[in-house]
C-alpha cells in the first residue's frame, strides 16, 4: 500500500508531498486507520540514557518540526520519536524550492533552514499529545541570531522544553543555517555545551527531573576533528551524541540534475561517511556516553551496521520516506539478530 501511495506522492512537489503525507497520517490516526499502514513491530526494550525505549529504532528530527503530528507518528511502531528542530522565535526558513528528491540514489537534499512555528507552539503541541513513548526535542538557533549570541537561543529553548522532553538534542550540525556548524569546534563548542550543562543542572533542581542532553554532529569531519569533538563532549559531561546529520558532499550523486543544489544530502549516499564518523566517535568516546546512529539507514542491514559500529539506538528519516513504515520493523528485526 505504501509503495502505491509513494508513487502518487512522488508525482507532486517534494515539500507539498511532505506536508500532505503528514496531514494524511494525522487524519488516519484520528479515524483509527493507521493499523493498515503500520506493520507490527516486535517489542525489544532498550535501556539508554536512564530511559526505556520500547525498541531501538527511532524517527530522526526534521519530519515533524513543530510537534503537530506526535500522536500519529508515535503510532507507527517507532521506539522513540524526535521532533524539531525548534527555535526561540517562529521563522519561515529558506526560500522555496528547498527540498529535492533523488530517487535514483534513495536520497534527499534539503535546505529548509529550520522553518518552524517557534518553541512556544511546539510546547503546546507536546502538552496536547497523548503519546507515551520516549520523546526527544531538537533545539537550534534562529537564522538571524549571530554565532556570537547563539548560546542564548539554545538556552531559551532548553529552558522552555526541559520538563516536556525525555531528552533534548542540541543541533549544531545543520548545514542550512549560516555559521551554525562553526559551533561544533573549539571554544565555541566548549562555551555552548558548558552553559547548557550549567542550565541543565539548575533545571533539574527546579523541576525535580533530569533530562539528558545530546549533541547532533555532522558527517563531514575527519578522524582528528571527530576526536576533538568527542573530547569536548566528555569534558562538558554531555549525556549522549547523535551521529550524524546531513552531508555537504556530492560525490555520490555527481551528475544528478539536483547535485548542485545547496543544502544537506541525506539517505543512501551519506551511509558510508556517517558510519565512518560513528566508528571514530565510538572509539574516541570508549563507552563514556551512548551514541544514536543516523544517516543512510535504508534497510535492516544498514541499521544493524550502526549497532555493530557502536551505536545503542538508531534513527531513520530519508529511508523512511522511501521505504515507509516497513523499514521500522526491518531495522528492529535486524538489530535484534545482531544482539542475539
Amino acid at each position: 500500500m505504501y509503495t502505491l501511495l509513494r508513487k502518487l506522492l512522488f508525482k507532486i512537489n517534494a515539500e507539498t508531498s511532505h506536508e500532505l503525507t503528514l496531514d494524511m497520517l494525522g487524519a488516519a490516526k484520528r479515524l483509527g486507520l493507521l493499523s493498515f499502514f503500520a506493520p507490527k513491530v516486535a517489542d525489544q526494550p532498550v535501556e539508554v540514557l536512564g530511559l526505556t525505549f520500547k525498541n531501538p529504532v527511532g524517527l530522526a528530527a526534521g519530519l515533524d518540526k513543530n510537534g503537530d503530528y506526535i500522536d500519529a507518528l508515535g503510532s507507527l511502531g517507532f521506539g522513540f520519536i524526535e521532533i524539531g528542530t525548534i527555535t526561540p522565535r517562529p521563522q519561515a526558513g529558506n526560500p522555496k524550492p528547498r527540498l529535492f528528491r533523488l530517487p535514483e540514489h534513495q536520497a534527499i537534499i534539503n535546505r529548509m533552514g529550520f522553518n518552524n512555528k517557534g518553541v512556544d507552539h511546539l510546547v503546546e503541541q507536546v502538552k496536547k499529545s497523548n503519546y507515551t513513548g520516549v520523546l526527544g526535542i531538537n533545539i537550534g538557533k534562529n537564522f538571524d541570531t549571530s554565532v556570537e549570541d547563539a548560546n542564548q537561543d539554545y538556552l531559551i529553548c532548553l529552558e522552555k522544553v526541559y520538563e516536556y522532553a525525555d531528552y533534548i538534542t542540541v543541533n549544531i550540525s545543520s548545514p542550512n543555517t549560516p555559521g551554525l556548524r562553526t559551533l561544533q569546534f573549539g571554544e565555541s563548542l566548549t562555551s555552548l555545551l558548558s552553559e547548557l550543562k550549567q542550565a541543565q543542572l539548575k533545571l533539574e533542581k527546579q523541576h525535580g527531573q533530569y533530562t539528558p542532553i545530546l549533541v547532533k554532529i555532522a558527517p563531514d569531519m575527519n578522524e582528528e576533528e571527530t576526536q576533538m569533538v568527542a573530547k569536548t563532549l566528555i569534558e562538558t559531561q554531555m549525556d549522549g551524541v547523535i551521529a550524524t546529520n546531513t552531508t555537504l558532499e556530492r560525490d555520490a550523486v555527481a551528475g544528478h540534475k539536483f547535485a548542485a543544489e545547496a543544502g544537506g544530502l541525506s539517505g543512501l549516499p551519506v551511509q558510508d561517511g556517517s558510519l565512518q564518523v560513528l566508528k571514530w566517535l565510538a572509539q574516541a568516546l570508549n563507552g563514556s556516553m551512548p551514541i544514536i546512529g543516523v544517516g543512510g539507514i535504508v534497510d535492516g542491514e544498514s541499521a544493524a551496521d550502526k549497532i555493530k559500529a557502536g551505536a545503542e539506538l538508531v534513527q531513520v528519516y530519508s529511508g523512511f520516506i522511501y521505504e515507509g513504515p516497513k523499514l521500522i520493523s526491518q531495522a528492529n528485526d535486524a538489530i535484534a539478530a545482531v544482539k542475539n
